[in-house]
């Protein structure tokens, strides 16, 4: 796989620092969870392909350990607010001092400096910091995320993960590690940037809810179904457009024209009342095949089953019978190969990750006596 031989530690955070860390998982890493010990429950439910290690880092001999094992690895995600990891003597001077190829990624909210550096936040904080959620709504309405995607991983986990890569890359020619600092604020405007540099052409002039890609047209919108389910369409273009005219038997001498935004409301309306006379099943026989932009919108389960990403294996079933979606992208060479074990206890590996690290029987026997780690072994299945 395209990241075999990295070597992660990654300190056990809320779901954008385990993204990350699964992401690079999937692409080959070795990932190791450092969680806290005392912990047996976690809410991750993002450790695919990972192991873990309970660590004490409130005690000096923890914060020993992980500077061993920092060492020895070829990068660090932390997730924590500005200064915890100076608190505990695991500061990036610090650490790179013991290895200075070492790739230190901060994945925080509001980075490593600024005003709100050490305030606490929330995806949704983040994405109004960014200016993006003015931009989500529909007309008439309060401005609302999408769930916690935009912050929390597409500029939080997926960012940083970028930024891994191209730190471990530019490693191959400095022969040197470094920082990253990875907000969510600045990931989530970065995503944004189409938002960003389109001001000028207008196509945000109005209002929110009330432009093209934002609810506002009626031809880029989502419809319900005479069996309660939805169609998404996207017929932007002329050509597209009139492709979804001939699947609704729709005569365009007798509609509004297309970008008349006076007329949008009363074009909305006639598109909502023809969707609702046939089932989705029966929209998606009319329009598939055709340039028309018009798609079912599915949830997960009929997503899994869709003879489209069926056939590209889009999405694969664990052991436990869970589906998740196939990593991307899908590398020609060297794909990730997501592992399907369930995901690991805490503690699971702490012992065999010492092991692996140069720690002896006797030291690893000291750490667990003293309560700076923890080894919990998953019970067989009898």
């Amino acid at each position: 796989m395209a990241l075999a031989g990295v070597s992660v530690l990654e300190m056990a955070g809320l779901a954008p620092a385990p993204l990350c860390g699964m992401i690079l998982a999937d692409f080959g890493a070795k990932v190791i969870r450092v969680d806290r010990p005392k912990n047996a429950a976690t809410m991750d439910v993002l450790a695919r392909g990972k192991r873990s290690l309970a660590l004490n880092l409130k005690s000096p001999e923890g914060a020993m350990v992980l500077k061993k094992l920092c060492v020895h690895s070829d990068v660090l995600i932390e997730p924590f607010r500005q200064g915890v990891m100076e608190k505990l003597g695991l500061g990036p001077e610090t650490v790179l001092q013991e290895n200075p190829r070492l790739i230190y990624a901060r994945l925080t909210g509001f980075g490593q400096s600024g005003m709100y550096a050490e305030v606490a936040g929330h995806d949704i904080n983040f994405v109004a910091l960014s200016g993006l959620l003015s931009k989500l709504g529909r007309k008439n309405e309060n401005p609302y995320a999408p769930l916690n995607l935009l912050g929390d991983f597409a500029g939080g986990s997926i960012i940083c993960a970028l930024g891994i890569v191209m730190a471990l890359f530019e490693r191959m020619k400095s022969g040197k590690g470094q920082v990253i600092d990875a907000s969510m604020v600045e990931g989530a405007a970065y995503v944004g940037s189409f938002l960003w540099k389109s001001q000028s052409l207008g196509i945000w002039s109005r209002p929110r809810g009330e432009n093209m890609l934002d609810s506002g047209a009626p031809y880029y919108d989502t419809y319900k179904t005479l069996d309660g389910k939805f169609m998404s369409v996207g017929a932007l273009e002329p050509k597209f457009y009139q492709a979804l005219l001939k699947g609704l038997e729709l005569d365009s001498t007798k509609l509004p024209d297309q970008h008349s935004f006076s007329k949008w409301d009363s074009l909305r309306s006639i598109f909502t009342d023809t969707f609702l006379k046939k089932t989705q099943a029966e929209w998606c026989k009319i329009f598939d095949g055709t340039d028309a932009c018009v798609i079912p919108v599915l949830s997960f389960e009929e997503a899994a089953l869709h003879p489209h990403n069926k056939e590209r294996a889009s999405f694969f079933m664990n052991a436990k019978e869970d589906v998740s979606p196939r990593p991307a992208p899908l590398l020609s060479r060297t794909p990730a190969t997501p592992s399907t074990r369930r995901d690991p206890l805490v503690g699971e590996h702490t012992h065999e990750i010492l092991k692996e690290y140069g720690f002896t029987e006797g030291e690893i026997t000291n750490l667990q006596s003293a309560g700076i780690i923890e080894c919990h072994r998953a019970k067989a299945n009898l």
